[in-house]
């Protein structure tokens, strides 16, 4: 076979590959788009319409969700272009189409995964943990009967929130929580939204929560099996969560950045901390509610 003949032969290989990759991803573009328009449907309904300045706040204004979402798609389509560019000039045609091959299958396993169904656009998932403080302690002095309906009525209160704020619910462990998300923003909304309404039921005996609640999280990629959440960064998130005061919400340097500067959101508070089983020390940050302007 001449040089020519490898050549063609090389370039249709490409031309194919490439191919395949796009219609994959325009796959994944397709159901962005389609959860977009249910989004925007949904904020159409005048049940759905949020006008309050604490409703907006808690991360509920539908153009805020769809911007985000749109900023993502964006960036997820440049880093494409700049990494396949970079890719071409680094390995030549033969390395491309090898490294091209490989996302190719992570891709196609991605799809037939669930966790397709809630990472962000770039892959990443962002893990959020949840636990009563002193839980034990609050048994004990309530009584049994009197807990469960504490127990009740928080896990309620965790479930409206996460569900409004599009967050899947792994599991629920006595008093504790581990939800997941594809938007960072959506889980520091969530906590939020979660320590605003404990605060706001007050000391009632009838309506009160008397519980505090801690909450971390961290964001990554993770590995899903048989409904349940596993990998290095499920375990981060979990030790971030550790390091929370009662009625706090610690985030990771890293769910800082992916955050960036939202209008409604502000990290305070910074520390460097060690974290059991991760070597070397680490930021945490405090999410807080930002005080209008």
């Amino acid at each position: 076979m001449d040089a020519l003949s490898i050549f063609l032969t090389v370039a249709l290989c490409v031309v194919v590959g490439l191919l395949v990759l796009t219609t994959v991803r325009l796959r994944s573009t397709r159901r962005q788009l389609s959860r977009t328009q249910h989004e925007l449907a949904s904020a159409q309904r005048p049940e759905r319409r949020t006008t309050s300045r604490s409703g907006l706040r808690a991360g509920n204004h539908p153009n805020r969700s769809l911007a985000r979402q749109a900023t993502h798609v964006t960036t997820h389509a440049l880093r494409t272009v700049v990494d396949t560019a970079a890719k071409v000039r680094e390995q030549g045609v033969g390395g491309f189409l090898t490294s091209s091959i490989e996302e190719l299958t992570g891709i196609a396993l991605a799809d037939r995964s669930e966790i397709a169904k809630l990472t962000g656009p770039d892959g990443t998932i962002t893990i959020f943990f949840s636990d009563i403080v002193s839980s034990t302690e609050l048994n004990e002095q309530h009584g049994d009967a009197a807990w469960i309906k504490i127990l009740e009525r928080h896990d309620k209160l965790i479930r409206q929130q996460v569900s409004a704020h599009r967050g899947h619910v792994v599991k629920s462990q006595g008093d504790g929580f581990m939800v997941v998300f594809g938007d960072p923003a959506d889980a520091i909304a969530t906590a939020l939204g979660i320590q605003r309404r404990i605060a706001a039921l007050g000391d009632s005996a009838r309506r009160g929560l008397p519980v505090s609640v801690r909450m971390g999280m961290h964001v990554g990629t993770a590995i899903e099996r048989d409904g349940d959440w596993f990998g290095r960064n499920v375990a981060m998130a979990a030790r971030v969560a550790a390091q929370a005061d009662a009625e706090r919400v610690l985030v990771s340097a890293q769910v800082r950045e992916a955050v960036g500067d939202d209008p409604f959101i502000d990290f305070v508070e910074p520390a460097e901390v060690e974290l059991k089983g991760f070597p070397g020390t680490h930021a945490l940050w405090r999410a807080v509610e930002r005080a209008p302007s």
